[in-house]
Parts: C-alpha cells; sequence; structure tokens
C-alpha cells in the first residue's frame, strides 16, 4: 500500500503535469487564432467556459443568437482542445468578410444615378416611396453627417470591437445605402426607395474587413429590432454552418434578406456566401447595355440582376463616389425590395399572399421580385442573371398575374 505521503506527491505532479501542459498548447501554433464555440446548452456552459479560460482562451463577446461565445485562443492546438471539452458542442473559425466594392470618390452634381432608372423605380415614386419601411444595411456603417442620408438615417449599432459609433470609416457602406434610399432632394442623387428608414449595421471595419461573429452580433440586432430589409454586400467563399443558422433565423424572423453574389465571376458556381444560402435573394451585377458585368458571380443561386457597374452614390465624409461590384446591385434590389413592402400583397383576381395571413413574407417578396423581373440573356432563368433585371415598377404598379 502507497503512503499518503507517496499519493500526495502524485497529486501534486498531477497538478503540475496539468499546468505545464498549458504552455504547450499555447507554443504548438504560433499564432493565436480566432474562434466562435457552440455550447451544447446553458447548464454546461459555465464549465466549459472556465475549462476553455484554462487552456488560455479569451472571450471576445457572447453569441446568444447561437447560445455561444467568440474566443482568442493561443494556438490551433487549443482550438483542437477545445472542440474536446464536455459541453462544447462545435468550434467554427470566426471567419473574415469582405466588402464588394472598389472605392473611387468624387463630387457630383445632382442626378438620378442610371441603376435607378434601369430598374424602373422613378416611376414608382407618384405613389410609393417606402416611408415606414426598415432597411438594415450591415456593411461598414454609415456616414451620419452625409446630408444625402441623414433624413432617413434613424439609427443603428456597431459589433466591431474598435468604436461603438456607426459612423462610416470605410465609404462602402455609405455607398450602399445612397443606392438603396438615399433623399430625394436638391443635391447629390436619390435612392431607389428615397423615404425608407435605414439603419447602420456596422460589421466591417475601416478596411472593410469583418468577422463572422461581428455579423451574428449584426443580424441578432436586426431581428430584436424588427427590421424588415437587410442588405448584406459583403462575401466569404467559405461555408459555415453557423452563418447559415443565424441567416434563416433572420429570415425566419420576417425579414427580407438581400445580398451580393459575389465578384468571382465569370466562372460557373462561384457565388459566395450569405447569398448562396437558401432563403437570401442573391444578386447578379449588370451594366448599362443589362450585359451581365464580367466579374459577377455566377450560379444557381442567383436570384434577380441589378446595376453594378460604375454606379454613382453617396459616400463618406459626406462625399460622392462611382463604384462597381456585385456590393452595388444588391442594394437596388434592397430598394425594390422595401416598395414592395410598402404595397399591397393582394393583386386583382390573385394574390401572392402565399400562406394566405395577409402580409408580405420573406419568400412572398423574393417570388414577386424574381417573377416581375426583366428576362435577359437565355430565356428563362439563367445563372448568370437568375430570373432577369429586377423591375420596381412591374413588382410594385403592374404586377403581372402568375
Amino acid at each position: 500500500m502507497k503512503s499518503p505521503q507517496v499519493r500526495v506527491l502524485k497529486l501534486i505532479l498531477v497538478a503540475l503535469a496539468a499546468v505545464l501542459m498549458l504552455p504547450v498548447i499555447a507554443s504548438a501554433g504560433s499564432k493565436p487564432v480566432r474562434v466562435i464555440v457552440v455550447f451544447d446548452n446553458a447548464a454546461v456552459h459555465a464549465a466549459a467556459m472556465q475549462h476553455i479560460e484554462r487552456l488560455g482562451g479569451a472571450k471576445i463577446k457572447d453569441l446568444p443568437m447561437v447560445d455561444g461565445a467568440a474566443f482568442y485562443l493561443p494556438s490551433k492546438a487549443a482550438e483542437h482542445a477545445v472542440a474536446g471539452i464536455s459541453g462544447v458542442k462545435r468550434v467554427e473559425p470566426d471567419l473574415v468578410v469582405q466588402a464588394l466594392g472598389k472605392p473611387a470618390p468624387r463630387q457630383p452634381a445632382q442626378v438620378i444615378p442610371w441603376g435607378v432608372d434601369q430598374v424602373k423605380a422613378y416611376p414608382v415614386w407618384t405613389s410609393l416611396i417606402a416611408n415606414l419601411v426598415t432597411v438594415a444595411v450591415v456593411d461598414t456603417g454609415i456616414d451620419t453627417k452625409h446630408p444625402d442620408l441623414t433624413g432617413n438615417l434613424k439609427g443603428g449599432m456597431s459589433a466591431v470591437s474598435y468604436t461603438s459609433s456607426y459612423n462610416d470609416d470605410n465609404g462602402h457602406g455609405s455607398h450602399v445605402a445612397g443606392i438603396i434610399a438615399a433623399v430625394n432632394n436638391t443635391i447629390g442623387v436619390v435612392g431607389v426607395a428615397p423615404a425608407a428608414d435605414l439603419y447602420a449595421v456596422k460589421v466591417l471595419d475601416r478596411n472593410g474587413s469583418g468577422y463572422l461573429s461581428d455579423i451574428i452580433v449584426g443580424l441578432q440586432w436586426v431581428v430584436t429590432n424588427h427590421i424588415k430589409v437587410v442588405n448584406m454586400s459583403l462575401g466569404t467563399s467559405t461555408y459555415s454552418l453557423l452563418f447559415n443558422s443565424v441567416v434563416q433565423q433572420t429570415i425566419a424572423s420576417g425579414v427580407v434578406v438581400v445580398a451580393a453574389a459575389g465578384n468571382s465571376g465569370p466562372g460557373a458556381n462561384t457565388v459566395m456566401y450569405p447569398a448562396k444560402f437558401a432563403g437570401v435573394i442573391a444578386v447578379s451585377a449588370t451594366d448599362k447595355s443589362d450585359n451581365i458585368a464580367s466579374f459577377s458571380s455566377r450560379g444557381t443561386e442567383v436570384d434577380v440582376a441589378a446595376p453594378g457597374v460604375s454606379v454613382f452614390s453617396t459616400y463618406k465624409n459626406q462625399s460622392y463616389a462611382t463604384l462597381s461590384g456585385t456590393s452595388m446591385a444588391s442594394p437596388h434590389v434592397a430598394g425594390v425590395a422595401a416598395l414592395v413592402l410598402s404595397s399591397p400583397i393582394a393583386g386583382v383576381g390573385w394574390t401572392d399572399d402565399l400562406n394566405g395571413d395577409g402580409k408580405w413574407e420573406p419568400n412572398e417578396v423574393e417570388w414577386r421580385l424574381e417573377r416581375t423581373a426583366q428576362d435577359l440573356g437565355a430565356t428563362g432563368f439563367d445563372t448568370s442573371y437568375g430570373n432577369g433585371l429586377v423591375n420596381a415598377y412591374e413588382a410594385v404598379v403592374a404586377p403581372v398575374a402568375p
């Protein structure tokens, strides 16, 4: 039989071994990693969190929408160790996503941008301007002092780490916001839905990059605040179960989600996430001649097309810019979606009210946009234009019977 002194010494050695393993985990990978950890349930959450901290993990933020949290871990070895912790359901990389546009600022005179005219938004304004329809721009923020945006900018939030302000320090988000709802006044430009209520959800930083965890926080804010339309002119080529989950939750809550298809064309099957997710209205880009842009991503997930080449809109620091990208195409569709939401759901002798509840649902808005689009390219659906060029007049004023 071992003496009490031997048993105590053994316990001390085991404890020392556990402590000494932490530097091994920390040094096994030369670079810290940023991950999202999803827990099994609330009962094990606290214990698993303590275990992660003992492995050198530092919590960045809670993510209640996915029953998880974002962490910095000291190494890839630590990431593997965390995945084996009791109570941890899944560990995923906190993906980096990019704004899908290219800045080129300039100073303008007031015009109706060609894209707004191309999607036939102007004829709709005599009856509808999407007043009181809420649209969230999930992006780099919105210029809070821009004279063409402040009239419609109603609020927002920032999920990025270095600022609580949703003011745009990149320009991309302001450009997107102007396409959707620049005010119809005597200066600058006018948006597709010139009286929609804009909300800035800042999830991308001054360089146009951001983390999936920030997008999760942003989308949770959208759902909590009952926003009606979300535009995401951002993307990643990497599939994420978590990203898909939060997007599906957002749609299920009644939000119309519109996203840029991506700028990875002209190859086939190049649509980015989140546009590639089911239920998201994926938008490809066209030029002034209604040709698909060479850079525009293609794929079966493309739902509709919209102007995305040399689009003039608002920009940061109270300026204006001409940009190209599916980032610019997507907000044209988000603006038309806002116009649809401000229109009656029933037609004469027919209806888009697929579930019969008397109000617009995200899939019903998508159906209206797709079946009233102007067919381009090959007859019927194709992987470049989807169902065709979005058409505000047909979707809102004179929709065709199905």
